[in-house]
């Protein structure tokens, strides 16, 4: 299936009028950095941000330690855990695996990557979350990177996952699994974002004017373009609305076998994914359009448009 933006493989189903917060999800975002005068603090918060703004019930911030505090502040809807680290801030390992254990196990949905930098405790937390089966994984930013240095690769990937790269980071995993698809190439960014899902068994949404998402099977392209998205942060807040409708939307593990759905969750990791890209570039349309400019969007301001977005996807019924 290759069909434009205006042409989604499903609507955005209604919310149950009476859920509560455990009903739209929780979920976890791993990111952040603090080694030496390094910070990145605030693409995790932004990332939460966007999975509150797209409905999740509850997001979890999971950063090193000496950041912690910062994160919530920038996002003070969110509960916050820390990872362990050394005398120079880096991240943990084997601390660092033992604490998404214990704050992955309810969540209906992970985030993996935003802001955390290059380090071991990096690519521990990565292999963690892209080897465990119970919650979809978004993989994201430096997530990618560590992903694309592992001898294993293909082997390691069990998550039912959802990885969003840029063209860069697209081509550090091409070239990891001998991929020569152009991800830059409009004619060719199809079949690249195919051959990655199909590699490694995973949804892709290879960003870029007019994002493309593939499941090896099924492609989307996002009939939308807007250069305001072109900004530092933007990408963040994405990933926090993909994970977001996948938290809400998408059933857990053990009901995909079954012949029937379960209420309330009616969409597919590709269809939530789909529709979080289209909704992300209707924000940033709608915020051109306010301000009456292509640029100088703030992530924090496309996060604000999300919610009415994601109104114009949602089914009538």
């Amino acid at each position: 299936m290759t069909a434009g933006g205006s042409d989604l493989p499903a609507a955005l189903p209604a919310r149950d009028p009476r859920g509560h917060k455990g009903t739209f999800g929780t979920v976890l975002v791993v990111g952040g950095c603090s080694v030496g005068t390094r910070r990145m603090i605030g693409a995790p918060a932004l990332t939460a941000i966007g999975a509150l703004r797209a409905g999740a019930g509850l997001a979890r911030l999971l950063v090193p330690r000496p950041i912690l505090e910062a994160a919530i502040t920038i996002a003070p809807s969110t509960t916050g855990h820390a990872l362990e680290v050394d005398d120079n801030g880096a991240i943990i390992p084997h601390l660092a695996a033992e604490s998404f254990d214990r704050h992955s196990v309810d969540a209906q949905s992970i985030v993996i990557g935003p802001g955390l930098g290059e380090a071991p405790g990096v690519e521990s937390l990565t292999l963690r979350a892209v080897m465990q089966m119970d919650a979809p994984v978004v993989v994201d930013a430096d997530a990618l990177n560590a992903l694309a240095s592992m001898p294993d690769i293909t082997r390691d990937v069990r998550a039912r996952a959802i990885l969003t790269p840029h063209p860069g980071e697209y081509r550090r995993l091409a070239d990891s699994l001998s991929i020569r698809h152009d991800a830059v190439d409009p004619t060719t960014r199809a079949a690249a974002a195919d051959a990655l899902a199909q590699r490694l068994g995973v949804i892709v949404a290879l960003k870029g004017p007019q994002t493309i998402v593939s499941d090896g099977h099924r492609t989307w392209t996002c009939g939308l373009i807007c250069p305001a998205l072109a900004t530092g942060g933007t990408g963040d807040v994405l990933a926090g609305v993909i994970a977001g409708l996948v938290a809400q939307f998408v059933p857990p593990l053990a009901f995909l076998r079954l012949p029937k759905r379960p209420a309330g969750k009616p969409l597919d990791l590709w269809e939530a994914t789909c529709l979080a890209v289209q909704a992300h570039a209707i924000a940033g349309q709608a915020w051109s359009v306010k301000h009456k400019a292509t640029g100088g969007l703030l992530a924090t301001e496309l996060a604000d448009e999300i919610p009415e977005a994601l109104e114009r996807l949602r089914s009538p019924n």
